[in-house]
């Protein structure tokens, strides 16, 4: 088979495995928000206003304590868990974030790894990645490494860094400053971008 036609077939049918996932959920329409739980919610909430430049909307809860299951049935923690509060932020053109606070007898209070099970990390779209690394240094914040760039693969045309939130947890600066990653050249879908 040609290089240009394995090309297309790839594209096919990665489209057509695409469709056919979204067709699983119906009705799905993209992630609504992303929850995660702090140490410190009104640190955490401040932190993402005041240095990422997130808009904070509003506060839930509390939550418990409560004398039945209700908690490990409905949230699967420990039954006697309690939420004194989540706030709710929406960063930019993106999805929201639900910033918890929880206590629990059994909490463990270290921080994933991204090579933890449950590890993860939120990344941000910047226009100007030199930029963006100067300002979070100027404000004390803890950058991994200097910015990198993807030169070959899917990725290519990506630059990405690694940065710390005050309480440990892994974040991400992302920027494709030529506009564009090479998947896009062969790929007719697309992965979701806050420019678009």
């Amino acid at each position: 088979m040609a290089p240009l036609a394995k090309r297309t077939l790839a594209a096919l049918l990665l489209t057509a495995t695409t469709q056919a996932a979204v067709a699983e959920l119906p009705g799905m329409q993209g992630p609504q928000h992303f929850g995660f739980t702090v140490p410190d919610r009104q640190a955490a909430v401040d932190f993402f206003v005041e240095v990422i430049g997130c808009e904070a909307f509003f506060t839930i809860g509390p939550f418990g304590p409560f004398e039945d299951d209700w908690m490990e049935v409905n949230l699967n923690v420990h039954p006697e868990a309690t939420i004194p509060a989540a706030h709710l932020v929406r960063c930019g053109d993106g999805t929201n974030l639900e910033i918890f606070e929880y206590t629990a007898p059994d909490q463990r209070t270290e921080q994933p790894r991204n090579s933890d099970i449950g590890g993860h990390h939120i990344a941000f779209y910047v226009d100007d990645m030199d930029q963006a690394v100067g300002y979070l240094k100027e404000q004390g914040v803890k950058v991994l490494g200097e910015p990198h760039t993807f030169a070959e693969g899917p990725m290519e045309g990506l630059t990405w860094v690694y940065f710390m939130a005050p309480w440990g947890m892994q974040l991400e600066l992302v920027s494709v400053p030529f506009g564009s990653m090479s998947y896009e050249e062969e790929n007719p879908g697309r992965l979701w971008d806050p420019r678009h």
